[in-house]
């Protein structure tokens, strides 16, 4: 089931680095963590399950793609996300990403978290190259008139990451063996 996948350098937060650097090297940890979970798995091994569950490491894949769109797309700037997000009903589909992933391929499902994952580090580039940190205010409008700031955005994703690697942890283990929490 499993392809041979030389591992990415593993990244690490910096040990005395400023907030926004602690904070994106903590979300590029999480990243990296699904990504090595994932890596040199086949389309079997991606669509494994586990117990009870119908949470494949493909769907996860495709879920944390949706993710990294909709929260820079929708909390940052305010606007619709784009395709393939776009097209789904998610009220009467919330599951679509991972129902839907055992149709993709392995190359399609990395290659659509890599431009997923890649989009929100440009915007958050963006965002930091013209100042104001992890303080400035996303274009989003609650109800109650509050606006997210780019901190919570960022530790939003850094949580989703982490409730799912668990999940990637368990499948992969069932796929292989793979166990553990650094490739290097």
């Amino acid at each position: 089931m499993t392809q041979s996948n030389a591992a990415e350098a593993w990244p690490e937060p910096p040990l005395a680095g400023t907030e926004a650097a602690a904070v994106l090297g903590a979300l590029e940890r999480q990243r990296a963590t699904l990504a090595w979970k994932c890596s040199g798995l086949d389309a079997a091994g991606l669509n494994t399950t586990v117990g009870a569950s119908t949470i494949t490491l493909g769907g996860l894949l495709k879920h944390l793609a949706h993710v990294e769109d909709s929260h820079f797309a929708r909390l940052w700037l305010d606007t619709p996300v784009g395709a393939p997000w776009d097209a789904v009903d998610w009220d009467k589909d919330p599951d679509w990403a991972y129902r839907t992933a055992a149709q993709d391929s392995p190359g399609q499902l990395r290659a659509l978290w890599r431009e997923s994952a890649a989009r929100s580090r440009a915007t958050v580039d963006a965002a930091l190259r013209d100042g104001g940190g992890l303080d400035q205010l996303g274009a989003y409008v609650t109800r109650s008139g509050e606006r997210p700031n780019l901190r919570r955005i960022l530790l939003d994703l850094i949580e989703e990451y982490a409730r799912h690697a668990g999940h990637a942890d368990l499948i992969r283990e069932s796929v292989d063996g793979l166990t553990g929490e650094d490739p290097g």
